[in-house]
């Protein structure tokens, strides 16, 4: 029986400083909304956009950005 593992998306929304890193390494789990605060389209990403996710919180300059085991 294989145990599935699921990971969650934050953003310190104190910290970001919206410069848009994310956005350009995972566009389609970060977005910036009408009120330009930083979105999170995909708060319990599969598997397969983990990696991304990881890189985008290596390079966001304020380490705002963390995924995490559920």
């Amino acid at each position: 029986m294989t145990v599935e593992t699921k990971k969650i998306v934050e953003v310190d929304l104190k910290l970001c400083e919206r410069q848009g890193v994310c956005i350009g390494i995972a566009p389609s789990v970060f977005q910036f909304g009408k009120d330009g605060q930083l979105e999170i389209l995909e708060a319990e990403p599969p598997e397969d956009m983990w990696d991304a996710i990881e890189d985008a919180a290596a390079a966001c300059p304020l380490n705002a950005i963390t995924l995490r085991s559920k």
